[in-house]
């Protein structure tokens, strides 16, 4: 993640917070630098290449829960970030990629009403 990303990504968790502190929204740190132990540890407990960024752990009629992926306005998603996004989406969770501040905000909004939840999981 890059240092701008990871910017966005601050102030996204601080709104978050303080918005709705009740809301389980947690970050999964899969990227950053580390020597080959590390990884070697990580990817032997389950660190799993591709995984959003975040997570809003909170059903809706419509989903199991939310993923977001955090993205700069010229970021672009790897293929690994593309196949967990479609696999998730498949399994009946929500999956927004997020470029800005605003769009974090309009993404939580949407997502904890029901009624504007109208996206539905694939069948």
């Amino acid at each position: 993640m890059s240092n701008q990303e990871s910017r966005l990504q601050q102030a996204c968790i601080k709104w978050v917070r303080y918005q709705y502190p009740d809301l389980i929204i947690y970050a999964i740190p899969n990227g950053g630098k580390r020597n080959a132990v590390t990884g070697a540890i990580l990817k032997a407990e389950g660190v799993l290449a591709g995984v959003a960024d975040l997570f809003v752990a909170k059903a809706t009629p419509h989903h199991h829960g939310l993923y977001i992926e955090v993205k700069t306005a010229k970021g672009r998603q790897a293929d690994s970030q593309r196949a967990f996004e479609e696999a998730v989406t498949r399994e009946g969770y929500r999956y927004e990629l997020c470029r800005s501040f605003e769009q974090f905000v309009t993404i939580i909004r949407t997502y904890l009403q029901p009624t504007a939840n109208s996206q539905q999981p694939p069948q």
